[in-house]
């Protein structure tokens, strides 16, 4: 190449740091891409030692933006090839420690973090940013191996600023066959306490948006705008990352295709350390049509019977893809919810959960009749056969269940309601205490009425069980509800036992008890009142 070319070429090429400049600041990064790999081809193709310097810092700078749009793969290939020329370029370690932080490869990050501070050890830079980029990659790193979590000062704040960054966690859990006739499921490695997380994982995509609360026809149009930019936001996503779609194609697509059911997948493709050349796939090209029957049957509602989000914005509704909880089938006896925090989701137990049994949530409210419940499972397109369901269909007393059914339904006295269950339950020998809060379960709404009337208390409180009891009852069979943490604490405020400083010790233990099987173990102890306060 001569001189005038040369000094042509070299124009051209400020001319593209100028032009990336203005992309950069009007952060319009599929074109500042684009542009970068216009100028690292030619970089490479002429060759020249100049050029092969500058190659880094474009590999850098294209790593960023790739970023910026969640193309981790592409980002960490760009930096790869930056540092296979510069091994301590600091601009291409930044970047891939903070890819990998996205990618929640905590240690990885910690370590990547560590290098350009050893490399920056004597330069006059402020390292303000990078130590907290390190302090904050351990935090998480640590948070991965334990699952621990304590909210309490965003939560004593009023959720005020961002949602708390949380760590992917994958607990005591692992899917295996399901025998509830479900396909595939999570099931307990271990005995687990109530309030335990189980899962921590952020979504894939989620979607949120301001749903009307008037006007059918508006309703549903929104509802249509929200998924369809829910859907090409998870399809965006899984074109650009192997192991996304690796993970979505795990999931059902409720064809009820036994090949498919009869995968169970590895519980490391579950870890973000996973290398990314063992997501190996058949099919290079994304299938969007198996991508959408595995939205349609696996997405998860925030505003579930079985969820609690904390920090919600008023009136917002948010529909999610959350990988390893989308595994959980329901059961009328639950034994885990979902707490919702930013973009992340906590399944935790909400009872004691035995070694070797199911996780399960309730997709429906099942404080419910048998009858209902059975109706409500017909319309998600499944039939229940939980050992809840059974136990009240096959009980030779199931007649006379219904007649309580229908008395209920027709506005009789819920006194009588619940005392006919409670004589009921003697004289038809329901002994196991599992068994007689399936059945109390069935009729919340009546013992409901009874405890917040004072009136029908006195009428009725020496044949009826304490509220404390009812709700020991009622978790020990479906698990924690926010409904029943609700009666207790209200019971425990008339008889002045919570905000006052009556607030006994066994009182308090049972208290905690019930908002742990709501909210799980997201704070301190001592803290658990506020919760009390916010939500009881």
């Amino acid at each position: 190449m001569n001189g005038g070319e040369e000094s042509q070429e070299e124009m051209m090429m400020q001319q593209l740091r100028s032009r990336a400049t203005e992309l950069l600041l009007r952060e319009e990064w599929k074109e500042y891409i684009n542009l970068y790999t216009h100028f690292i081809s030619i970089s490479t193709s002429n060759g020249g030692s100049k050029r092969h310097k500058a190659l880094p810092s474009a590999l850098s700078n294209r790593a960023e933006a790739r970023l910026r749009i969640r193309d981790h793969p592409g980002a960490l290939e760009d930096c790869r090839l930056a540092l296979d020329i510069e091994p301590g370029h600091v601009k291409a370690l930044l970047c891939q420690g903070k890819t990998l932080l996205e990618l929640h490869r905590y240690a990885q990050a910690s370590e990547t973090f560590q290098q350009v501070l050893n490399l920056q050890a004597h330069s006059l830079g402020n390292h303000e940013t990078l130590r907290e980029l390190l302090e904050r990659s351990r935090k998480l790193e640590a948070q991965s191996k334990t699952g621990v979590l304590d909210l309490s000062d965003w939560i004593m704040n009023g959720f005020r600023g961002s949602s708390p960054e949380l760590a992917e966690y994958v607990g005591p859990v692992e899917v295996r066959r399901s025998m509830a006739g479900f396909g595939r499921g999570l099931f307990a490695t271990k005995n687990i306490e109530a309030g335990t997380p189980l899962v921590i994982t952020k979504a894939v995509v989620i979607g949120r948006g301001i749903l009307p609360v008037n006007g059918r026809e508006s309703g549903e149009t929104a509802r249509l705008v929200l998924w369809k930019d829910f859907v090409d936001k998870v399809l965006d996503v899984a074109r650009k990352c192997k192991r996304t779609l690796r993970l979505i194609y795990t999931l059902s697509t409720g064809e009820n295709d036994e090949g498919e059911l009869q995968q169970v997948p590895e519980m490391s493709l579950f870890n973000p350390n996973e290398e990314e050349k063992s997501f190996t796939l058949d099919d290079k090209e994304v299938d969007v049509g198996r991508i959408l029957k595995v939205l349609d049957v696996n997405c998860l509602m925030e505003d579930a019977v079985c969820a609690k989000v904390l920090g919600k914005k008023s009136g917002y509704s948010g529909v999610g893809l959350w990988i390893l909880p989308s595994f959980v089938n329901h059961s009328c006896s639950p034994n885990a919810r979902r707490l919702h925090i930013g973009d992340r989701v906590v399944v935790h137990a909400s009872r004691d959960v035995k070694a070797g049994e199911e996780i399960v949530f309730a997709y429906f409210d099942v404080f419910v009749p048998v009858k209902k419940r059975k109706e409500m499972s017909k319309r998600w397109g499944f039939q229940c056969r939980c050992e809840r369901c059974r136990f009240e269909e096959e009980a030779w007393f199931h007649e006379e269940m219904g007649k309580m059914e229908v008395s209920m339904e027709r506005g009789f006295n819920a006194g009588e309601v619940v005392v006919g269950l409670e004589e009921g339950m003697k004289r038809w020998m329901v002994m196991k205490a599992k068994e007689r809060g399936f059945l109390r379960a069935s009729f919340f709404a009546a013992y409901a009425h009874v405890y917040e009337s004072d009136k029908l208390m006195k009428q009725w409180v020496r044949r009826i069980p304490t509220e404390l009891s009812f709700a020991e009852s009622i978790l020990g069979a479906v698990g924690g509800d926010e409904r029943v943490m609700k009666l207790v604490i209200e019971r425990l405020k008339k008889k002045g036992k919570v905000m006052g400083s009556d607030y006994g010790v066994i009182e308090k233990e049972k208290a905690l008890k019930f908002g742990k099987g709501v909210f799980g173990k997201v704070m301190k102890k001592q803290n658990m009142r506020l919760l009390f306060e916010l939500y009881g």
